[in-house]
């Protein structure tokens, strides 16, 4: 080999190096406090390796559509509509407020912290059961574009940018808070301890162009579809697991066992923990969250608020773990 060819293939291995880093999927966290995970924890973006931006759970932890660490957003997804995920309310600015106490003093009624988003980005929303036709109404009352709310009802799997989508069982409640209503119905409900009816919750299913599959469980129990459906016929192998316990969700004991014996991924984002989990970023001896990490039988990734962290195409944390 001349001097010449030796000095060509060392500038393509140098050109190839960055593009096959580029093959994973990022997942950062924007929780309460940098380089923490706390109670309110719930939304993450996951970037496919074309580009694609989706938004899980924004949550109360967003500061609305002007929060800094959005970046472009291309989808908006929602298990359910409960405020810690919708999103009732959402901080001034990032990380405002401590990780035990955050900051929730804007209120994001009556649209939803993920409507808000949604109109900032002029992303799509994403939602299963009767979720869509709420987020279209919404969108339409605020200028927006009703079809910009998608449906993924269960079984179907439409592509967004790339990124097939796929809506998965959930057991949980999922009950419109009437302050989404307003008006006479709105305050009748309310009166009646009643909520409005949006359908069932939901988890997701995801598979990015580089192949990775990734299971996002909502608020769920367990049920056998997360062997039967979402390991046996999507072959996950990243999931998202909600660990908070009682009395809300799955804890760290029924949650591993969801991971261990159901789904097997090949690794785990814990979510959900409804605790201050972490100081300094390391995980706190005696919470749920170190419980939950001792119990599973795969890797356990803690998801520090703004650490990317980046998945190979069988799950594997390769970046930022």
């Amino acid at each position: 080999m001349t001097r010449t060819s030796m000095w060509i293939v060392a500038a393509l291995a140098a050109v190839g190096a960055p593009a096959a880093l580029a093959q994973n999927v990022k997942v950062t966290p924007l929780g309460s406090q940098a380089g923490e995970f706390c109670p309110q924890d719930r939304a993450l973006i996951f970037e496919d390796p074309n580009g694609t931006r989706i938004l899980y759970d924004p949550g109360r932890t967003v500061a609305g559509g002007n929060d800094a660490r959005l970046g472009k957003i291309d989808v908006v997804l929602v298990t359910h509509m409960h405020g810690d995920h919708a999103g009732n309310a959402h901080p001034k600015a990032a990380d405002s407020g401590t990780c035990d106490k955050p900051d929730t003093s804007v209120s994001a009624m009556p649209n939803s912290n993920a409507v808000i988003i949604a109109l900032a980005k002029k992303a799509k929303i994403v939602t299963g059961s009767e979720m869509s036709a709420f987020f279209a109404a919404k969108l339409k009352a605020n200028g927006g574009n009703p079809a910009d709310s998608m449906l993924a009802r269960f079984g179907s799997s439409p592509t967004v940018g790339g990124v097939m989508i796929t809506t998965v069982a959930a057991t949980h409640s999922n009950g419109l808070d009437p302050d989404y209503i307003g008006g006479e119905v709105g305050k009748a409900l309310k009166e009646a301890g009643a909520a409005g009816y949006v359908g069932d919750a939901t988890g997701y299913v995801l598979k990015f162009s580089n192949g990775l599959v990734a299971y996002l469980s909502g608020d769920t129990g367990m049920t056998s579809d997360q062997d039967a459906i979402v390991r046996g016929h999507y072959k996950a192998k990243l999931a998202v697991m909600n660990i908070g316990g009682t009395p809300f969700t799955t804890g760290p004991n029924e949650a591993s066992h969801v991971i261990n014996e159901l789904v097997k991924p090949n690794a785990v984002i814990a979510s959900h923990a409804n605790e201050v989990a972490t100081k300094d970023g390391k995980v706190i001896a005696g919470t749920k969250t170190e419980a939950f990490t001792k119990a599973a039988k795969v890797p356990v990734h803690i998801p520090l608020s703004g650490k990317t962290m980046e998945f190979d195409a069988n799950g594997k944390c390769v970046a930022g773990c």
